[in-house]
Order: C-alpha cells, then structure tokens, then sequence
C-alpha cells in the first residue's frame, strides 16, 4: 500500500508526467486539488474513488490541510494504490512535505512523482525563460502571502517569480522599489498559465498594482519579463471533434499554436450495413472501373483493405479529394492520377475530365461513408459518367460527453468539424439543464458541405478553411482567433 503524493503541473493536461498518468490509471483512491483539470481526472479508472480536496478561498488552511492529512492516512492504510494529485510540484508551495509528514508519522508508504511546477512551466510557455545568459543568472521562487522581506529580494540581482501574489501586488511592488528595484523593471503577470483561461500582461513594476487579472497567476519580476512573445493561440481552447489517428495529428497541431485542445469525438467510423459485401464486390471487379473517387482517408482505409493489393487497380485511374487522402493511397502503394487544387468535393468534380462518349468505359466507383453527401455522384453524372455509390463505412454517433468535459466545450473559443455528421452531433449535445449546449464563437469547417450543414443547423460564426489537412484547419484558427487580445486577458 502506497501513497503517492503526484504532481499535476500548472494546469495542461499534457504537462502531466507519464509515471503521473500510469499511476492514475491504476489508482483505487485520488484526492485531487481545485485546480486539477478534469481531463487528469478522466485518467483515473471508473472504478477509483475520486475526493476533492481542494482548498477554497474562505477555508481556513491549516484545518483544511489537517482534514486531508487525515484522509490520505486513511486511505492510504485501507487502498493499494492512493494518489493525492497536487497542481505544479508537490514540493513548490504545495505542502506536499507536510503530508509526507503525516504520513511517515502515521507508518503509512508514500512517494514523490515530481511535476512541472507553475514557478518555470507557466512562463516558459509565455516564452519567458526564468535564466537567459547576459540578463539573469538566477532565479528566486517567493510566494506572496506571509511575512517576506521584499526589500531584502529586491536587491537580489536576477529573476524574482512570485506565486500567489496578486492580492498583494500593490504592496509587493512598492516594497521592492523602496528596496531598490526600478518602477521600470519589466514585469509579466500570467494568469491560469498553460489552460484554455490563460491571460497574460506585460507590464512594469511601477503599474503592477493596475493590472486586474485574477488568482491563480504567477508573477515575473525582471529583464527576462519582456522576453518571448506568446504564440499565436495561446490562451485559447478549440473543441477537436474528430475521432481516430487523425484527431492527435489536428490535436498536436492545434497545441503547438498555443491552444488548449478540448478532445470531444463525437462520431466514430464502423463496418457498413452489409458488413462490407458490396465493397468487396466492388473491389473484385475494380478493372471494370475507368475511375476510383475517394473523398476521405476512411475510405481509402476500408477500399484498400478488400483491394488487397494495389496492383487489381491495372489501367484503372484513381482521385484523391486532398493531400491527406492522397497520402494514405501513396502509404498503401497507389500513386493518385488526380488531386485536384481545390481540396474539397466540388473542387475535384471541378478538375474531373468530361467523359469522351467515343471512348470505352464510362465507370466511376465511389467508395464513401453511408451519410456522405450526392455531391461527387450529381456532379460526376453531368459529366457523362456513370456512378457507383458504394458504402464503405458508417458514420455512428458517439456518447455525449461527461459533464466537467461539457463545461469546457461550453467555454471554448472554437469548435472544428471535419465531417457534416460532427457538425449534427454537436448540434444534438444538451447541457445539464437539458437546453442546447453554446456553440463556440467560431466553428471552423472542412469543406463547403459541411460548412453549409452548420450554418443550417443555426450556427454562427462558420468559417470554411482553406484545404483540408491539418496545416489549413490550424491557419484558419489563427487567422480567426489571432491578433489582438490573443493570449490577454
């Protein structure tokens, strides 16, 4: 029986160490921080007993912290496997000693997992590094309440990060000045650093006492403060609806902007009503077939896995929608005869040939999903071809998500649909009040049909990008969410 006293981070669920993540994902009990976020607590098996800790602004914290003492030897005599999940580093400001106390006084085993501590997580992810060569060769961790000599620290010559100071801003500011730091000392103040509610201000220590971001921020005092520039996204979060290996791709991208990625799928993709029957025909008789038309990496997917071997196509030619598309035939040996500029449905029915009535074969196989929409089959048979339309997955809606997960959904800046069915999906979500769940701000589509299904379902704020790989959807999240105010508060 162990106690492992386990830290968080600063509030990035992506920042959790993987000996964090394994533990949780074994644990029978988790006593669990205010801060913690609830996509940690998702890591947790259904089976633990998850118990809010958490202190609250008007507890009293020596009783509070007495109250969790009891509980983690409780437990941790009763449990196997106990994790008492703390937000940064246990050991930073976060009395985590207190409880290894307690513990090795009750006779109970505990560990340490360490975690990135908001004192060095939360500014680097700003771009402010806390030592740069030429400006700052040491750095000072200070917390902003109790008894603390600022005068003392003000002649310290390097980095000061101050942590629970907002209250006292006023005073911590004057203080360091009387002690000799100048009102034009550059200062950072980042509130909720490294979450979707990430607000950041760059300042001096002459007008700290005027910025009005809330607690929990963590305060920047010295050259190093006027460093970096926050990214593009930061402090942003975007709903990813996408399901499968192609949602990390988007959710990895969509993180490298800065953003806070809210992993939401709301459709999956299973085996088709006839279990694959009329695809597999399909695939016997492919060189009876002038063209193939795939229009998503699902299709290629399931269309490949019946052709078995890229060599059935023989004179048969082939169309990607996109490059992702038309990637996943290059990985499964077919080397595309079409991709059109456009990376959408009408742009390749667009680039699509005239079928030459004097020529043989007028055959077009279009593998799809069973709710895509006519758009390929109409467009294709106004120019002379003959379509086949052959289901080759379907696309079945998901559980809704959990309530701490809606709530997140609910705050989001925007929301990506990659398929119209996402879109509809979203559309079918309810809060706990049974009323329909708010749409981010921007909705950020693939493709003009889905596009047009979102705004037909009362969306607003629907933006088409301009392509449909990762890179596209990313750009139109910046272009949309970008500039001023980004990353601020």
């Amino acid at each position: 029986m162990t106690v492992y006293l386990v830290g968080a981070g600063p509030g990035d669920p992506w920042l959790l160490t993987r000996r964090g993540a394994r533990l949780l994902s074994e644990a029978d009990v988790v006593l669990f921080d205010r801060l913690v976020n609830h996509s940690v607590l998702a890591l947790a098996p259904e089976s633990a007993e998850l118990i809010d800790v958490g202190k609250r602004p008007d507890s009293p914290g020596a009783a509070g912290q007495a109250e969790i003492n009891r509980l983690l030897v409780e437990h941790g005599r009763r449990s196997p496997t106990v994790v008492r999940l703390k937000g940064g580093d246990p050991f930073v400001f976060g009395r985590g000693g207190e409880e290894a106390e307690a513990l090795t006084r009750a006779g109970v085993r505990w560990e340490v997992v360490p975690g990135v501590s908001s004192a060095f997580g939360v500014p680097a992810a700003v771009g402010i590094p806390v030592t740069h060569r030429g400006l700052s060769s040491s750095v000072t961790v200070v917390t902003g309440t109790g008894s603390v000599d600022w005068e003392i620290l003000a002649k310290i010559d390097g980095t000061l990060v101050i942590l629970m100071g907002m209250t006292n801003r006023a005073t911590i500011a004057d203080e360091l000045q009387r002690g000799g730091k100048a009102a034009s000392t550059p200062v950072a103040v980042i509130e909720r650093g490294t979450t979707s509610n990430q607000a950041e201000v760059r300042t001096t220590l002459g007008q700290l006492a005027d910025v009005t971001l809330r607690s929990p921020a963590v305060i920047v005092v010295g050259p190093v403060a006027a460093l970096g520039s926050p990214e593009p996204l930061a402090g942003r979060s975007v709903v990813v609806t996408r399901s499968g290996p192609r949602a990390r791709d988007l959710i990895d991208a969509v993180q490298r902007a800065g953003a806070q990625a809210v992993e939401v799928p709301l459709t999956t993709q299973t085996e088709p009503h006839d279990g694959g029957a009329a695809l597999r025909a399909a695939a016997r008789e492919v060189g009876s077939f002038r063209w193939v038309v795939l229009t998503s990496v699902n299709a290629v997917s399931h269309f490949m896995g019946e052709l078995r071997d890229a060599r059935a196509l023989g004179a048969t030619l082939v169309a990607a929608v996109g490059p992702a598309t038309a990637d996943a035939l290059r990985s499964a040996g077919v080397e595309p005869d079409l991709v059109p500029t456009e990376h959408s449905a009408s742009g390749l029915t667009a680039a699509f040939p005239l079928h030459d009535r004097g020529s043989s074969g007028n055959r077009v196989l279009f593998p799809c999903a069973d709710r895509a929409p006519s758009t390929v089959p109409d467009a294709l048979l106004e120019k002379g071809w003959v379509v086949e339309r052959v289901e080759a997955y379907r696309t079945v809606s998901l559980p809704p998500p959990s309530g701490p997960l809606l709530e997140s959904v609910a705050r989001a800046d925007a929301v990506v649909f990659t398929a119209a069915s996402s879109a509809e999906a979203f559309a079918a979500l309810r809060g706990p009040d049974g009323t329909p769940l708010p749409v981010p701000p921007l909705v950020v589509c693939i493709g003009p049909t889905t596009a047009e299904s979102a705004r037909a379902l009362g969306m607003s704020g629907v933006e088409q990008a301009e392509g449909t790989s990762v890179e596209r959807i990313v750009e139109a999240l910046i272009r949309h969410l970008a500039g001023p105010g980004a990353g601020g508060p």
